[in-house]
């Protein structure tokens, strides 16, 4: 089934040095812009992490530094791909929790406020688990009957991506809707306010700690009687962003 959209969107994936949204870097990124009318526009770049990428990350993608060496930075090649992203939505496999808040941090490492809430973020991922729970290459084989060669590859993974949600809809007509805005809501699994999902909305709309001894509990509250905890957190080994929201919360507080 081809996907009714309003608007382009985005699907993408990335290679990293590791699954550490704070400390690990990108060394490559696909991205496959599909537009309303079904053509498709896609990039895959090398970026150079400027640190070492461990042995076990090497083993999962087939990445060495020596393959990256030559290779821009992503502060190099940051605004091209904010440009890439600019005015569509977002699809990807986990992306809510990784590749988006991998993504959005080395943004911000490179001065790039990329504020994506704007945006319908879809995780086939999630569709994925909540129907049949498993992995890409399973999933791959069970929606679209095929082997994916390549898995690990940015862009074998993105592309799969892409058309393991078009099998998806085929599936099950009479579950999920071929709509972004029903797709993108059906693929949450928390209401984040960070991409990390560190600080979360609860079901009266309160930014809630997701985490630590202050789990559940209103960050307004928490930094009301505990103010330590801000300082704790803004010197932490938070991601750039988590600390950006915080910080918004806390003015907001301030303020009133």
């Amino acid at each position: 089934m081809k996907l009714n959209l309003t608007r382009p969107i985005v699907f993408f994936d990335l290679e990293t040095t590791g699954i550490d949204i704070v400390n690990d870097r990108i060394v490559e990124i696909c991205l496959l812009k599909v537009f309303p009318n079904g053509n498709e526009e896609s990039k895959v770049m090398r970026i150079n992490p400027t640190v070492h990428i461990p042995e076990e990350a090497s083993a999962v993608h087939g990445i060495f530094d020596e393959d990256v060496a030559n290779c821009p930075t992503f502060k190099e090649v940051a605004a091209d791909v904010w440009e890439f992203f600019k005015g569509c939505d977002i699809g990807g496999f986990n992306s809510n929790r990784f590749d988006i808040p991998m993504l959005v941090e080395e943004f911000l490492r490179a001065g790039i406020n990329a504020d994506l809430h704007h945006c319908l973020c879809i995780d086939v991922q999630n569709i994925y688990h909540k129907l049949e729970r498993r992995t890409l290459v399973a999933a791959y084989k069970f929606y679209c009957h095929k082997d994916l060669e390549n898995a690990h590859s940015a862009l074998a993974d993105t592309q799969a991506t892409y058309e393991v949600l078009c099998a998806q809809l085929d599936h099950y007509p009479d579950v999920l809707k071929n709509d972004a805005d029903f797709l993108a809501e059906y693929s949450k699994t928390n209401r984040n306010l960070d991409y990390a999902g560190r600080i979360v909305l609860d079901d009266n709309d309160t930014p809630v700690f997701n985490f630590g001894k202050y789990r559940g509990m209103s960050v307004s509250e928490v930094l009301r009687r505990d103010p330590g905890y801000y300082s704790w957190m803004m010197q932490g080994d938070f991601a750039l962003n988590t600390k950006q929201v915080l910080n918004e919360i806390a003015v907001k507080g301030t303020a009133k």
